[in-house]
This record gives C-alpha cells, structure tokens and sequence, in this order.
C-alpha cells in the first residue's frame, strides 16, 4: 500500500522533498489515513532494564568468548553453558 493521492501530491510537487509540505496544504493527514484505513500506531513503551540484567550482560559477554571456536561459533552446547556460567558469575 503506497501514500495517499492527497498526501503524495504535495510531497512529490515540493522542489526540498520536506514533510512540510504537506502541513502547508490544507489536507488533514489524519482523516485521509483514517479513509485509507491506515491503522493508528501504538507509541512504544520501552521497558527500564533491570540491575541484574546490566550485570548478566556484562558477565555474558565477558564469558561468551570462551564458549566460542575460532571463528567465532558457538561450540556444542556453549550457549547454554555460557547462560549458566554467567548467571552464576552475576551471583557471586
């Protein structure tokens, strides 16, 4: 689905490409997404990492490394050791 008739034409007509254009038109951007059917956006919520997870993640990332080959793969059940080693290094 691609931008509304009444929303293109005022982008593609301005020389700079800006979405000022469309605010200098007297479309109502909300009422020609409501008739395209557009879906309102739910404004995400991001979640406060806890001190546990900061510390896990620092701890994982300092053991990951000896979970891992050469080139860089996990070995054969290295992540799951690395998990539990890290989860013990945090509880320390």
């Amino acid at each position: 689905m691609g931008i509304p008739l009444p929303l293109a034409f005022p982008l593609a007509m301005d020389p700079t490409g800006s979405a000022r254009a469309i605010e200098q038109t007297n479309v109502d951007v909300n009422r020609v997404l409501d008739r395209v059917g557009a879906p309102d956006i739910p404004k995400v919520v991001k979640r406060k990492a806890s001190a546990y997870s900061k510390k896990y993640k620092t701890a994982f990332k300092k053991v990951a490394s000896s979970y891992k080959n050469k080139n860089g793969t996990w070995k054969k059940g290295g992540f799951k050791a690395a998990v539990k080693a890290a989860h013990k290094a945090v509880k320390k």
